[in-house]
C-alpha cells in the first residue's frame, strides 16, 4: 500500500513539473465512459493490445475484468499476453533495462493514471488523456518519430498511428501584446489510418473509459450503494418525523 501510495504522489508531482512548464493546451473533454460496458470492454481490448506491450497495471488483475462484463473464459481466450494466469496482474512485457535504453527511463505503470493527471481549470485526468492520445504528430527531429500537443517532447511513440495515420499540425500567425505568434489551427493529414477521425476518437474514448474505470474498479458500486444510502435515510427521516410527532402530541 505504501508503495502504491508513493507512486501515485510521484506521478502528480511529474505532471505537475510538467504542466507548469510546458503551459499545454487545452484539454478535449473526455466522453464518460462509465456506465458503457461494451465502450470499456472495447476499450479494455485497447490497452492489452497497444499499451500492456510496454506499460504495466501492476495493481489489476485480468480477473477483474469480470466487473465489466467478460467471463473468464473470453478473458483467457482474448486478453491473456502476458501472463497465463487470469488471476494475475498486468504486467508489461518488456525488460526494464531495454526500456530505459529505448526511452530514456521505464513507462510509468498506468493503474492510477486517469486519476493523477488534473489541472486547475482544464479538466481531469481523464480529459488530459483523451486529449494526449489525440495530439500525436509526425515529428522527424524526435528519436521516436514523434512529438505530441498536450505533451511537448514526449519519449512515448505514437502507438496508435496506424489507427489515426500519420499528421501534422498547421498553424497560423496572430498579434498578441503587439507581437506575432503561432496558434494552432487544425491538423493536415499526411497518410489515412485503418479508422476515420470520429472512429479514432471515439476508439480512444472507450481506452480512457477504460483507464478511468481501472483506476477506481468498485466506483459504480460505490455510487449506487450511496444512492441507496440515501434513499434510506430519507425515508428513515419521514417515519422517524411521524413518530416523533405521534409521540409528543398530548405533551403540553
Amino acid at each position: 500500500m505504501k508503495k502504491l501510495v508513493a507512486r501515485f504522489a510521484l506521478l502528480l508531482a511529474c505532471v505537475g513539473a510538467v504542466h507548469a512548464n510546458t503551459g499545454g493546451i487545452a484539454w478535449d473533454k473526455a466522453p464518460d465512459k462509465s456506465n458503457d460496458v461494451v465502450a470499456l470492454q472495447h476499450g479494455a481490448k485497447l490497452f492489452v493490445n497497444y499499451c500492456l506491450n510496454c506499460h504495466s497495471a501492476a495493481y489489476m488483475r485480468f480477473n477483474r475484468l469480470k466487473d465489466i462484463g467478460l467471463t473468464e473464459q473470453q478473458i483467457k481466450d482474448n486478453l491473456l499476453f502476458t501472463t497465463e494466469k487470469v488471476g494475475d496482474t498486468m504486467k508489461s512485457a518488456i525488460d526494464p533495462r531495454q526500456a530505459k535504453e529505448w526511452f530514456g527511463g521505464n513507462p510509468p505503470d498506468l493503474t492510477l493514471i486517469a486519476r493523477s493527471r488534473s489541472a486547475a481549470g482544464q479538466g481531469t485526468g481523464a480529459d488530459y488523456l483523451y486529449t494526449y492520445m489525440r495530439t500525436f504528430y509526425v515529428d522527424p527531429s524526435k528519436a521516436t518519430g514523434w512529438n505530441n500537443l498536450a505533451f511537448p517532447n514526449v519519449g512515448m511513440p505514437h502507438v496508435l498511428w496506424e489507427l489515426q495515420g500519420k499528421r501534422v499540425p498547421e498553424y497560423t500567425a496572430v498579434e498578441q501584446h503587439g507581437h506575432e505568434v503561432e496558434v494552432f489551427k487544425g491538423w493536415k493529414q499526411l497518410t489515412p489510418g485503418t479508422l476515420s477521425p470520429t472512429e479514432y476518437d471515439a476508439a480512444v474514448g472507450d481506452l480512457v473509459g477504460y483507464l478511468s474505470w481501472m483506476a477506481e474498479p468498485a466506483q459504480g458500486t460505490r455510487v449506487r450503494v450511496g444512492v441507496w444510502v440515501l434513499l434510506f435515510l430519507l425515508v428513515f427521516t419521514v417515519f422517524a418525523w411521524r413518530l416523533n410527532a405521534a409521540y409528543w402530541k398530548d405533551v403540553k
